[in-house]
């Protein structure tokens, strides 16, 4: 494929609002996974929760979309300047020319949990404020970018489960390639509600601590929310050798089960073949992977099988979610962009809350954050029903990236 240039991009997680907090969070392996105590939850588990969330206020014309997906939406773009480069792509480009493809899983589920409790008592009729296409609607974020620019091009959410922001580059990719559009937003938004956290709990995938992906005692999840963003263009005569670029992508299905993966990692190997082969680069190129790590037994195992199996050779790797928490279908992105700033940055940030590495899966996996000069990285994300997506990233500069 051709290398698409990551011009911008932000990120807020409970690690951090923006991407300098994010940044400082990792390289110092600040702890900010919490118990449980988000709304009416009385659940034995950790979160990750972006702080004030509740007190962000929506733009006046934007008001039919409130609810805290969105509310964490208009957090993360207005970080690291963002909203002013989406701007001079627009001014640039044309609003027509501008695509918005975002990721989610739980959209605005939250606001319909909430209007639930205040049903009328005699007919159980919802509240009369309480609008859906607006706020649960899984389309509603993509909607509220879209329409928080004003952009007017092709716009698409994508609801893979925990691929979901990871598989929003490729539908980015074919929409550039196929002329459409000269630059799209893309990214994830996924906050916490009351769903997610109980109906993991159903599945007895909720840690009772926070989460320890690949730990021999790992014993499952801890649910956060975040919001991430890059703005994706051809990359120029005259770009900046420091810029990120994104290289490969590969996905799959491997439909294996509707919750839990193929135990060899089938479709995980396909996705992370398809990735190298699209990226023109071999597997000992790779120097550092971001792996989906939800620190469930299965996952995980499943996981490591596909990785030794498509890599000889051992490759330094580690999970960002003992950081973040699983942020579900904001993960791809969110791990995008921390791939980006460990290319940027020289790093490769350790795998926080891990104590002792589960031999038995036979990989490189990284305690402890190391700095190291990184040329290409690659960040894992495969979801429910088998949705699996790989993203190669790397620096422009290095990899002589032109027209």
């Amino acid at each position: 494929m051709k290398p698409l240039l990551l011009s911008h991009f932000t990120v807020t997680s409970c690690i951090g609002i923006g991407l300098q907090q994010t940044l400082d969070s990792l390289q110092q392996a600040r702890q900010a996974l919490k118990p449980c105590d988000f709304e009416t939850v009385e659940l034995p588990t950790f979160i990750g929760e972006v702080e004030g969330v509740n007190d962000v206020k929506m733009r006046d014309e934007m008001a039919e979309y409130d609810c805290r997906n969105n509310r964490l939406a208009q957090l993360g773009l207005e970080q690291d300047g963002f909203s002013d480069a989406v701007n001079a792509a627009a001014a640039k480009y044309g609003h027509e020319r501008i695509g918005v493809f975002l990721g989610t899983s739980t959209s605005g589920i939250l606001e319909t949990e909430l209007a639930f409790r205040h049903r009328d008592k005699s007919t159980g009729a919802l509240p009369e404020d309480f609008i859906y296409d607006k706020t649960q609607n899984t389309y509603s974020v993509t909607d509220f970018t879209r329409q928080y620019f004003k952009l007017t091009g092709p716009a698409v959410v994508v609801s893979s489960a925990c691929s979901s922001s990871a598989k929003v580059f490729s539908v980015a990719r074919r929409m550039i390639e196929a002329g459409l559009i000269d630059a799209a937003i893309v990214g994830g938004v996924d906050t916490l509600c009351l769903t997610t956290l109980y109906g993991f709990n159903s599945l007895g995938l909720l840690s009772t601590q926070a989460c320890r992906p690949y730990d021999i005692a790992r014993d499952g999840i801890s649910i956060g929310e975040a919001a991430a963003f890059a703005l994706l263009e051809r990359p120029s005569a005259d770009f900046d050798k420091d810029a990120v670029v994104l290289l490969g992508i590969g996905e799959s299905s491997d439909a294996y089960h509707m919750s839990s993966p193929h135990p060899d990692g089938l479709g995980a190997k396909l996705a992370m073949q398809q990735a190298l082969q699209s990226a023109h680069v071999a597997p000992t190129d790779i120097d550092y992977i971001n792996l989906h790590g939800t620190a469930t037994q299965s996952n995980d195992a499943a996981e490591a099988k596909a990785v030794t199996a498509v890599f000889t050779q051992a490759v330094p790797c580690s999970s960002s979610k003992g950081a973040t928490g699983h942020t579900l279908g904001a993960a791809g992105a969110v791990e995008a962009v921390i791939c980006a700033l460990a290319l940027l940055h020289g790093f490769i940030p350790g795998g926080l809350n891990t104590k002792e590495v589960d031999a038995e899966l036979k990989l490189d996996y990284r305690l402890e954050n190391q700095q190291i000069a990184l040329k290409h990285v690659m960040s894992n994300s495969f979801g429910f029903g088998g949705t699996n997506c790989s993203l190669i990233f790397g620096l422009a500069g290095s990899l002589g990236v032109n027209n």
